[in-house]
């Protein structure tokens, strides 16, 4: 029974995931977009296979949990909702058990991989494949959208940035949460751009439409909440600024928002909205328990750093004034380090090298900015995803002085940040010299 359940559900995804893949090969056209996609997704399969093959550490801890849950829910199938949903859950394995509260994230992907194990038979390297090919999806669909709806900005920007660059596949690939985390943002981002800008605002007439209406509300809404659910620090930001955005180009539609200042307030409108809203929803985002636990974050990992690449902030303390007072360093540290040569480390000594690059382009952005062309993309929305990586940045840097740990985890922030920094007049010359610039794109639906 178990073999056939998981033939059939391998044979109906392949059934979807092929023909999909085949529509966007054709799509694609002759140029760099195939080798985008090709190149996209292979990265992260191959990569996930052997970063999976032999599952170690973390994900070995998780797919082992989650065989246990689906051995559970084999044993016990009219205990499911229960067990998948109760707010704490004790699991018990050979000397160890481990205790997870319902924002866990990791006990979210134990049992995202419980799920997924009906149709891998529990086999680590085959969940690996599953959550790859998940966040190719979803920054293939965030590529494409960008392309489509902006056709004046550079059509590489976002394949560029969500999915050739080195880090956020190594990172955000295999059985990982960042995996999980991009996929579902970028997912939902595309949606909600494609609506707010492209044509899925004229949605035909019909059960056809309904369909379709329905569909794109179920996909965003179950998205945006596997986004939370992973990482809900890193998905509140965004999903606030995107319905910020949201309100903004409405009132603009409207003829009420043709003003900046009218946009900047819409967004900042929902920004405190969701401010004020957000503590009275869950306790973690209370201020008092906020800064304790980012300061609490950052010490209890200073004690396993001594003689490995890290930064500190030896004046933090646990309150409002001092964290703010630390958060321009702490974008800085997120963006920009480790510094190249800061370790003779071969992966910081790339990441080095990545940092420097990013350095490169954030002054080719700021010079063209100043020099009043800074591209096409809509103001507001630069604005909503230029706060999100601020946000962002400010939230890792402080929390995180690990060096390495602090680069796989911004491998959540980064490819917004590129989407932002190659959409300038000097970026797009670049990006067009190699048939990637704005109206390159020739079939781009």
């Amino acid at each position: 029974m178990r073999l056939g359940l998981a033939i059939l559900l391998n044979a109906a995804v392949l059934g979807v995931l092929l023909p999909w893949l085949w529509r966007q090969w054709q799509q694609a056209g002759a140029g760099w977009w195939r080798l985008a996609l090709v190149g996209g997704l292979g990265v992260r399969v191959v990569l996930g296979l052997l970063r999976n093959w032999t599952t170690r550490l973390d994900a070995e801890f998780m797919n082992n949990q989650g065989h246990e849950i689906t051995q559970q829910l084999w044993a016990n199938p009219g205990q499911a909702w229960q067990l998948l949903t109760k707010p704490v859950t004790i699991i018990h394995i050979v000397n160890y058990e481990a205790v997870y509260q319902g924002m866990s994230n990791t006990w979210f992907l134990i049992k995202t991989l419980a799920l997924l194990n009906f149709a891998s038979l529990g086999l680590g390297w085959l969940n690996g494949l599953y959550v790859s090919v998940f966040a190719f999806l979803g920054c293939w669909q965030l590529a494409r959208t960008v392309a489509r709806v902006f056709p004046a900005t550079p059509a590489g920007a976002g394949a560029v940035a969500f999915l050739l660059w080195p880090s956020v596949w190594f990172w955000a690939t295999g059985l990982s949460k960042e995996a999980m985390l991009l996929g579902s943002g970028a997912w939902f981002t595309a949606l909600v751009l494609g609506r707010l800008y492209g044509m899925e605002t004229a949605a035909p007439a019909g059960l056809a439409g309904v369909g379709r209406q329905l569909a794109w509300g179920l996909g965003t809404i179950g998205l945006a909440w596997l986004h939370f659910k992973m990482r809900y620090f890193f998905a509140a930001p965004l999903l606030i600024l995107l319905a910020g955005v949201a309100l903004a180009r409405t009132l603009q539609q409207l003829g009420l928002a043709r003003a900046r200042w009218v946009q900047v307030a819409a967004v900042a409108a929902v920004l405190g909205l969701g401010s004020w809203l957000a503590p009275q929803l869950s306790v973690a985002f209370r201020i008092n328990k906020f800064v304790n636990q980012v300061v609490r974050v950052y010490t209890s990992d200073l004690p396993n750093l001594a003689g490995r690449p890290h930064f500190e902030y030896p004046t933090l303390q646990p309150t409002l004034e001092s964290v703010l007072a630390h958060v321009p360093q702490a974008i800085a540290n997120a963006m920009l380090r480790p510094w190249l040569g800061e370790s003779p480390d071969p992966r910081m000594f790339a990441a080095g090298g990545e940092n420097l690059l990013l350095l490169l382009l954030l002054a080719v952005a700021v010079v063209a900015t100043g020099r009043g062309r800074p591209g096409h993309l809509p103001f507001i929305l630069t604005l909503g995803l230029l706060v999100f990586c601020l946000v962002l940045a400010a939230l890792i840097g402080l929390t995180t002085p690990n060096l390495g740990s602090l680069h796989r985890y911004r491998s959540d922030l980064i490819p917004y940040l590129l989407l932002l920094l190659l959409q300038n007049d000097y970026a797009a010359a670049a990006l067009r010299r190699l048939g990637m610039g704005p109206g390159t794109d020739q079939n781009p639906s």
